[in-house]
């Protein structure tokens, strides 16, 4: 007999089903990406307005994405507790309110103390978004649904992008900025309520009565053949409180398996370093070369525009070369166009011709390494999983901008710069190669007993549908309930 997650994950796909939950998450993902964008525009009218020297500018991107950081980290571990719907919420809500505040903001400090708590709050955005959607979506597609979530990131950097422009005129623009984006924010916050509890958080937690209504509502709405199922009984973990809570939450990730958690932080950090160093400071690059702000803000939004169509293409190919691949290929070639860009930026054509390729590039490798990321793990770590490589990333992305401006850029200047960030990109891709497995057509599985991380070596790229469900023969060290990690 089927369980409750496979019926859910053999579903087809239905626009006003998982599309539905697909369409209000990634608007939630449009808002992360406006807003870490938005610090890239807020730094040169920032440091005008406070007269900052380069260092503090990079400050606000420090103290948005240590806050998100921070974010990922709380809210992946709440949704892993309370369940996806409620942190689904709570934390667009908490986004909202604190940029209303920051664009309040009497003084500097004040303002990085305003962006850290929004980021804290937007921070729980990706990991549970990717949670949710991820869970709703069918197997046979949801490559390419995680993957296409993405393609709301490109679309946030461009409107944020044009907005910012379009308020360059306006007095008090930074204010104005921040003040935008808060009426849809909380709009989008009061659609999100009609969202569904993930059916698979459900029967993880024990709650089966929840899970079968939500399961057959499911198969109702979108057409499907019912059939009987059954909902395993939860595997009994005992849960901390407190700081507590979060060492042991780091500590069953890491348990899970050191090899795939190390890749999955190491590619994270390598690959959104890149790409942060380059959207928070390209703006400030583009005007030290005497652009005026219009066509200096212009570049980064050419550059977010171009990656639409990277999201489109990488949705296309996710599930035909698999998730490694795709990185593996993408992420080291992007940081290369950076290195051209630097090399031509004094030719106005050459540099936007590099920054188009580097936006397409880039945009090719991130949404395959969301989705990968995501499908690395098992359903009762899914969200924390996701949640601390995010957090990692965030933590030293937070920083970049930071040593970027007081460091790197004046000491070593911009072609070596990125020469090194391209030798990081293509470091974890390496250890990824042979650390971590191919999650392309594996089934969303269940969590091993702890201390029994699975053979990353044994791991089937291609397994057939169900293949990865099966139980494992009698005497294995596995338990015969067991799925392979996804």
């Amino acid at each position: 007999m089927k369980t409750g997650d496979q019926i859910v994950q053999e579903l087809p796909w239905k626009w006003g089903v998982q599309g539905r939950i697909f369409l209000i998450g990634g608007l939630g993902y449009l808002f992360d990406a406006y807003d870490i964008a938005l610090n890239g525009f807020l730094m040169p009218l920032l440091g005008e307005h406070f007269h900052l020297a380069p260092a503090d500018r990079g400050l606000v991107a420090t103290a948005n994405l240590v806050g998100m950081a921070v974010g990922a980290v709380a809210w992946g571990a709440v949704a892993d507790r309370i369940g996806r719907k409620r942190a689904f919420g709570v934390t667009l809500l908490i986004f909202a309110l604190f940029s209303v505040l920051g664009a309040l903001a009497p003084s500097y400090p004040v303002f990085l103390a305003l962006r850290f708590a929004a980021g804290v709050g937007l921070g729980g955005c990706i990991p549970v978004d990717y949670a949710l959607v991820g869970e709703f979506a069918p197997r046979r597609y949801r490559g390419r649904v995680l993957t296409a979530l993405d393609a709301w990131w490109p679309i946030g950097v461009t409107l944020c992008g044009l907005v910012s422009t379009a308020l360059l005129p306006v007095a008090d623009n930074w204010r104005w900025m921040l003040a935008v984006m808060a009426l849809p924010a909380l709009l989008l916050f009061w659609v999100r309520r009609g969202v569904p509890e993930s059916p698979v958080h459900l029967a993880e937690q024990g709650r089966e009565a929840e899970a079968r209504a939500v399961i057959d509502a499911l198969v109702a709405r979108t057409g499907a053949t019912p059939e009987p199922y059954a909902i395993p009984a939860p595997v009994a973990v005992a849960e901390a409180r407190g700081p507590r809570a979060v060492a042991e939450q780091l500590g069953r990730i890491w348990a899970f398996s050191p090899r795939i958690t190390s890749a999955a932080w190491l590619l994270s950090a390598a690959v959104m370093l890149v790409y942060y160093a380059a959207l928070s400071w390209l703006p400030s690059i583009l005007k030290d070369q005497g652009l005026g702000g219009t066509a200096a803000f212009m570049g980064t939004t050419v550059m977010s525009g171009v990656g639409i169509v990277g999201v489109l293409v990488s949705t296309a190919l996710v599930d035909v070369i698999g998730r490694k691949w795709l990185i593996g290929l993408s992420a080291p070639a992007a940081a290369l166009a950076l290195v051209v860009f630097a090399l031509v930026m004094k030719v106005p054509a050459a540099s936007v011709a590099a920054l188009a390729v580097f936006g397409f590039l880039m945009q090719l490798a991130i949404p395959a390494l969301y989705a990968y990321v995501a499908e690395l793990y098992p359903t009762r770590l899914r969200a924390s999983g996701f949640g601390w490589a995010s957090s990692v990333s965030r933590v030293l992305t937070g920083f970049a901008p930071l040593a970027f401006g007081s460091v790197l850029w004046p000491v070593l200047g911009l072609p070596l710069t990125f020469g090194v960030l391209a030798v990081v990109v293509a470091a974890a891709v390496g250890w990824t190669a042979v650390a971590a497995p191919e999650t392309k057509g594996r089934a969303l599985g269940g969590e091993p007993e702890a201390g029994h991380a699975p053979d990353v070596r044994s791991a089937a790229p291609d397994a057939a549908p169900g293949t990865a469900d099966r139980p494992a023969p009698s005497g294995t060290a596995l338990a015969a309930r067991r799925r392979q990690p996804s």
